[in-house]
């Protein structure tokens, strides 16, 4: 708690790109029905202010990438009474994550002029990972419908109502007719967790997952559907790398098409 007596809200960035952290900003006027009952303690993003921890949540965006992310993980979980991972980066690892499917060694040389200057890890990881996370918020980037539902749940002590369908839900309620069914379009909306409003297939395009796989992802049925699409296991294998490449359903099932 805050001087004040308000609830502490600490937001720090990882191995990312900020959008989730920008998704925050982007609130304004449903930042402003929540803003007197919490104190934004720490945010670099948006004020130099700082208040020292303890907080009662902390926002985590980004994946652990370095030897320096993996220390600094730890000492924000011991200040944080509650730790809340958002957006593909912090649950997943993010896009950085397809350096777990290769040798990164080999490609620091080719993107740095001195590579002996670079110091990180072989993979990329989630937050969850390395310390105990009490909730995730998926997406790439988050949505911020569910961010404000988590913050006001957590005001108010109380699990916040978080979705756990496929998108397939999600083009249900919004009438948005089935874009494998009428166009032929692949599309990973069916194994892929609802959050985004179904916004890629009212435009007529195929889910690209960036909420990550659903709760019970049907991943031999999506690949039977595609492949008679005419998509083959290297179409499967890009479709399945993209921003949650390395959520457990997408990385194994990209790894079984990569071997076949």
């Amino acid at each position: 708690m805050s001087a004040a007596g308000k609830p502490t809200l600490a937001v720090w960035k990882f191995s990312s790109c900020d959008g989730c952290q920008l998704t925050l900003l982007d609130c304004e006027d449903e930042l402003l029905a929540i803003a007197d009952g919490i104190e934004i303690a720490y945010f670099p993003e948006a004020t130099s202010a700082q208040v020292e921890g303890p907080y009662d949540v902390s926002l985590v965006e980004g994946s652990v990438t370095t030897p320096h992310d993996a220390e600094r993980i730890v000492e924000i979980r011991e200040q944080s009474r509650l730790l809340v991972t958002i957006g593909a980066c912090a649950t997943s690892g993010g896009i950085q994550a397809l350096r777990n499917f290769a040798d990164v060694r080999e490609w620091i040389p080719l993107v740095y002029a001195a590579p002996e200057h670079i110091a990180t890890l072989e993979s990329s990881t989630p937050i969850a990972d390395h310390v105990h996370v009490d909730l995730e918020l998926r997406g790439c980037p988050i949505s911020k419908e569910q961010l404000v539902e988590t913050i006001s749940a957590l005001l108010n002590a109380r699990r916040p109502r978080l979705p756990s369908t496929s998108v397939c839900v999600e083009c249900k309620s919004r009438g948005t007719p089935c874009v494998m069914v009428a166009h032929g379009t692949p599309c990973l909306g069916p194994v892929t967790q609802s959050g985004c409003g179904a916004l890629c297939p009212a435009y007529n395009r195929g889910c690209y997952g960036c909420f990550g796989p659903m709760e019970s992802p049907n991943m031999p049925a999506l690949a039977a559907h595609w492949r008679a699409l005419g998509v083959d296991d290297a179409g499967l294998v890009r479709a399945l790398r993209t921003f949650n490449a390395n959520a457990d359903a997408f990385r194994e099932a990209s790894l079984e098409h990569e071997r076949a």
